[in-house]
């Protein structure tokens, strides 16, 4: 019989789900109980080179509100060609084509090993893939330069029936005319003036005037060769766009000293969006902006142009002082609603070394599922080979991405949809499968995902809704039917339906079998989700607080131990690295904002509520692999013990690569060692941490950031950040304790992984206690009291040493204490750090000895 490990890796395998738990309980009270909701992550596009697509239409159900998709789990009454659904029991007939059905002969959607399966459906005429550049000209010669070349080399990489167009702005929008040759026609938008969709179709002429006896009738957008004038066929302007693009300039307009260039980047995308609207309406497009500053004038500024006013930060955020973010943003929401209900996408290309306004912009690619790059400068390979790998191909020369979707859930009775969080918006279809209770984006059981990839994952929030003293049967499953309709890159429309069933389990008594069927994992990246969600509209503190009353409430309920012996304290195989997982979320800057900037955060959170589940987890918890002569690379805890002088440490953060020497690794290596032939294998270490990085570096996108460093380097800091501080300069030898095989402290004011505190009077570790209790008892009524034994413990600003004599004196004098009457010692701070909120480097404990 097969783990629940081996089967969870099975069904995300074949159907590209991964649930929470893999037994559901069988009633609302117990679900709640589990504290982990019952949900999942979906990848509707995971590649499977062994599911050929069949060419026929789906077979529905009759009923009007169900529509489910015929699959595995429906019982089939071959002899009366009658199939009931297992959603809502409906009786169908086969249609005609089915007539030769039998047991023996059986359509794919029957066959259990294709729970998932792909349609190819013939709906409308099939309709051109379509690339819009939007090119902003304010940039430096040397990143203009670059650009124009990756957008050059990008052309080369389209098929040659795929349309493209193009709009540059500065201080002006201009959208360029493509059908014309030997001579350069476009039209030009001011960069401060809204315009509505009406006037920009109105403008470039994509409206039919209105007829004489029609004028009470709105204008219908033209036929398609009038659009033909700015989206032409690749093979058709190669040689002129690649011309057009090589002439571009920067924009003309002087921009004065202490100034910032004006960029209209906010109109650059109404006219973009507008454009798109008026000529391939619910049509697969992609938007792709390329800036190199933020919007500084029209709507959508994010900041002025003047440089002595800097560009908003968290602290302005949080004191309310961001002048442009609310309007900017609302801006920038609703042309994301405008893209998503027609179908197209908007990416965001974004290198400068300063914030361009990825806060404000960032929900035009997350409600459009386009991508966000961002880096220092369009001159840069991180840039340039990540934008290549935009139109990078599968196994059958099709490119990796998808538009148009939608995506649809169906659920049994016993089950609802709370909603779901990835790059998607609301349908507002209402219905009886989903839930009062919102998760995400939920009060639908349809979303439009505009853009998808094989790797774009969705997480989806369900509620059990049987009440408890409604059992289900012995032995009854609950089910639930995912189905994508989207548009292939080769044009194809097609429907993937994915259908997968969990058995119903009593909580009473079955709680040992929930309990093994409890994905971590999955988990753990549900819950993150819902705390980046969270922290969008929360304050941060208080999405930490949230997250650590879930962990303990988990805890309580499955954790075993022994009243008052926190060492007792253990979890299950199945939930053992839960919590560590949530000890790195912690510090994730998902939900810490400090030391990154806003623009930053947008990032990193964009590309964690879209990644598969391998993915995310490594954003979790970076994976960290050890290189030393003692054996083959392995894995190691990411911890401060796994730096050694005599290793080399790689590091996986998804966002970065870190190379790391040790203090030893990285002398030989200065020595030059690897070139002398007797030391062959020294030169194979230093390799073997490259070779793996390169191979990471081929596949991911974006493209993470590659570091190279050593003990002691100044980027250091990017693996020390992450690793879980437990040699510290706070317990390393304050305590008397040796460092712990060479292994490198990590100055921190966090704590390390949590530890259950178990200390006594005197115990080194009651120190957390007396910190935090008002000193009542202090040296200002030591004696007046008649105690015996009271601890006194100063800080001395600046380190200097008072004497026994000026420290009475200064307090609490009046109780002509003599130094004899008191011990006095001074000590210096451990390892000669200060302590959070030291202001001096040494401590005075002053214990009194006899009762005056």
């Amino acid at each position: 019989m097969a783990t629940y490990q081996e089967f969870i890796q099975q069904n995300e395998d074949r159907d590209g789900v991964r649930f929470s738990w893999n037994l559901w309980p069988s009633s609302r009270l117990e679900a709640t109980r589990l504290v982990a909701p019952v949900s999942c992550l979906f990848t509707p596009l995971k590649e499977r080179p062994d599911l050929p697509p069949v060419q026929y239409e789906p077979v529905l159900c009759s009923r009007a509100n169900c529509k489910a998709v015929l699959n595995p789990l429906c019982q089939v009454d071959f002899r009366a060609k009658i199939w009931a659904c297992n959603f809502c029991f409906q009786r169908n007939p086969f249609p005609p084509s089915y007539a030769g059905i039998s047991e023996v002969n059986q359509p794919a959607e029957l066959m259990p090993q294709f729970s998932t399966i792909e349609y190819i459906v013939q709906r409308g005429p099939p309709a051109p893939l379509i690339f819009l550049y939007v090119v902003d000209t304010c940039l430096e010669e040397e990143d203009l330069q670059a650009l124009k070349e990756s957008l050059q080399m990008s052309l080369s990489l389209l098929p040659p029936n795929a349309l493209v167009g193009l709009i540059t702005f500065g201080r002006m929008v201009q959208v360029h005319e493509l059908s014309c040759e030997g001579i350069a026609k476009s039209y030009v938008f001011r960069g401060t003036k809204d315009l509505s969709a009406k006037q920009i179709q109105e403008m470039l002429g994509l409206m039919k005037p209105a007829a004489a006896g029609n004028q009470g009738r709105p204008a219908a957008p033209q036929d398609a060769a009038a659009s033909c004038r700015f989206l032409q066929p690749v093979h058709r302007v190669d040689m002129n766009l690649t011309d057009l693009l090589g002439e571009l300039q920067r924009d003309p307009w002087p921009v004065p000293q202490g100034k910032r260039p004006l960029r209209s980047t906010g109109v650059a995308l109404t006219v973009a969006v507008g454009l798109l609207e008026g000529t391939f309406p619910n049509t697969g497009a992609r938007v792709m902006l390329f800036i190199g500053g933020p919007p500084t004038q029209g709507p959508g500024m994010v900041v002025g142009d003047e440089l002595k006013t800097p560009i908003r930060s968290w602290h302005d955020i949080q004191k309310d002082n961001a002048r442009h973010l609310k309007k900017a943003t609302k801006y920038y929401e609703a042309l994301a609603n405008r893209s998503a209900v027609n179908g197209h996408n908007i990416d965001i290309y974004a290198c400068a070394l300063d914030q361009t306004g990825l806060l404000e912009m960032k929900c035009l690619s997350n409600l459009t599922g386009g991508h966000i790059v961002m880096g220092d400068s369009f001159n840069t390979s991180l840039f340039k080979q990540t934008f290549q790998r935009v139109f990078s191909k599968d196994y059958n020369g099709d490119f990796r991405m998808a538009f148009g979707g939608v995506l649809e859930v169906k659920t049994s009775r016993e089950l609802k949809v709370c909603g779901t969080i990835g790059p998607c918006v609301s349908l507002n279809s209402k219905g009886s499968c989903v839930s009062e209770n919102e998760m995400g984006i939920g009060g639908t059981s349809q979303w439009k995902v505009c853009s998808l990839t094989p790797s774009t994952t969705l997480g989806i929030y369900f509620e059990v809704v049987n009440q408890h003293n409604a059992p289900v049967p012995q032995g009854g499953r609950g089910a639930v039917q995912f189905v994508t309709q989207y548009q292939h890159s080769n044009t194809q429309k097609r429907i993937r339906v994915t259908t997968i069933a969990r058995n119903w389990a009593d909580a009473q008594s079955q709680i040992q079998h929930i309990e093994s069927s409890f994905d971590q994992e999955a988990a753990a990246v549900l819950m993150a989700r819902l705390g980046v969600f969270r922290a969008e509209s929360e304050e941060g503190p208080d999405v930490l607080r949230w997250l650590d009353r879930q962990l303990i409430r988990l805890c309580q309920k499955f954790g075993q131990f022994n009243k008052d012996d926190p060492s007792s304290f253990k979890l299950s195989e199945s939930l053992s690295l839960y919590p560590q997982f949530m000890f790195h979320l912690r510090r994730s800057p998902f939900l810490q904002v400090f030391n990154n900037s806003p623009d930053e955060s947008s990032y990193y959170r964009h590309h964690f509520v879209r990644q598969d589940l391998t993915q995310s987890l490594i954003m979790i918890q970076p994976i960290l692999y050890s290189y030393s002569f003692h054996g083959p690379p392995e894995p190691v805890l990411l911890d401060s013990s796994s730096i050694l002088p005599d290793r080399i440490l790689l590091m996986d953060t998804f966002f970065q690569l870190v190379i790391y020497h040790g203090e030893t690794i990285a002398q030989w290596r200065k020595a030059g060692y690897q070139e002398m032939a007797e030391y062959e294998n020294f030169k194979q270490l230093l390799q073997a941490p490259l070779d793996d990085a390169q191979e990471i570096l081929q596949t991911r996108f974006p493209m993470p950031r590659y570091i190279d460093t050593e003990h002691g380097g100044s980027q250091a800091r990017f693996l020390l950040s992450k690793v879980n501080p437990s040699q510290t300069h706070n317990n390393l030898y304050a305590w008397g304790q040796a460092p712990l095989d060479d292994a490198q402290e990590i100055l921190q004011t966090r704590f390390p992984m949590p530890r259950y505190i178990d200390t006594e009077h005197g115990g080194s570790q009651a120190r957390f206690l007396l910190s935090k209790v008002n000193p009542s008892q202090t040296h200002n009524n030591l004696y007046a009291w008649g105690q015996s034994h009271v601890e006194v413990r100063l800080s001395l600003p600046g380190g200097g040493a008072e004497d026994e004599g000026d420290l009475l004196s200064r307090h609490g004098s009046e109780q002509k204490a003599s130094a004899a009457d008191c011990g006095v010692v001074s000590e210096p701070s451990s390892t000669g750090h200060r302590r959070p909120g030291e202001e001096g480097g040494r401590r005075l404990i002053i214990r009194s000895m006899t009762s005056p």
